[in-house]
């Protein structure tokens, strides 16, 4: 069989791929917190006719002959930049400005990260996320603002302080972020969450906000999805031309092949 017919086939796979990253992309462009993927391929190896030679006080040097044998997927990126902000005067809405992903932990201890700032106040008082994961502070402490809170608020540097029923403000804790080197290693969980990785490099899963070169907090704010729509629509454009001239490549292989066997005629 013509090997152009099975690199026509492995760009078909990779174009689908792409363009299952892009529908996944604007599936979640008003996704709080979601951080956009991207695709990057790879040629596959190649089969060498001929291997290259060196010059000789004969003749001079000759380059390889290869056929490559189509393309292969190389990463799927997660892309980690700044998404804009979008004001909704909710004191619990917390957006970052900046390096740093805020920590969560469920009933089982387990750890998550996210940079999705949409909390709520369960019936204890505790600052939550929409599943229930508590949001953690300095010193792995958790949070708590008691029934006989006033009114409270949320400084740039995670503190949260709370006015009694005496009238006095009261420091209810301060919110703790993660720090990573590599925070495209993380990987997905669902549900806005993050886990760490072999390849993520956590720095350290309790530092201040606005130390050590990390986020300060945006109390009122949301950081929405950093989905550009006319990128994604670009590439979805570009992925969808790939996917047809790979086919038009199987379909004319077709046709060579369909000569050679009326050759017989």
């Amino acid at each position: 069989m013509l090997r152009s017919m099975y690199a026509g086939i492995s760009g078909m796979k990779n174009s689908q791929t792409k363009l299952d990253v892009i529908g996944n992309n604007i599936a979640n462009v008003n996704t709080s917190g979601f951080k956009k993927g991207r695709v990057t391929f790879q040629d596959m190896m190649s089969q060498t006719t001929s291997g290259a030679q060196g010059p000789t006080d004969a003749r001079g040097g000759v380059n390889a002959a290869q056929v490559g044998l189509g393309s292969q997927l190389g990463t799927i990126d997660n892309i980690h930049t700044q998404g804009f902000r979008q004001v909704s005067n909710n004191p619990l809405d917390l957006a970052l400005e900046g390096d740093g992903m805020f920590v969560l932990q469920d009933e089982n201890d387990a750890t998550f990260y996210t940079r999705a700032g949409n909390f709520y106040l369960d019936d204890s008082g505790d600052i939550v996320n929409p599943d229930g994961y508590y949001l953690m502070g300095m010193n792995e402490a958790r949070i708590n603002l008691p029934e006989t809170a006033q009114s409270f608020s949320i400084q740039t540097d995670g503190t949260v302080n709370y006015i009694d029923g005496a009238g006095v403000t009261v420091v209810a804790g301060q919110i703790a972020l993660a720090s990573f080197s590599n925070p495209a290693g993380l990987q997905k969980a669902g549900s806005n969450l993050f886990l760490d990785s072999p390849n993520a490099g956590l720095a350290d899963a309790w530092v201040t906000p606005e130390t050590q070169g990390s986020a300060s907090i945006i109390s009122g704010s949301l950081e929405m999805s950093n989905v550009d729509l006319s990128e994604e629509f670009t590439e979805m454009i570009t992925a969808q031309r790939s996917f047809q001239a790979n086919t038009r490549i199987i379909t004319t292989s077709d046709e060579i092949l369909q000569e050679l066997v009326n050759l017989k005629r």
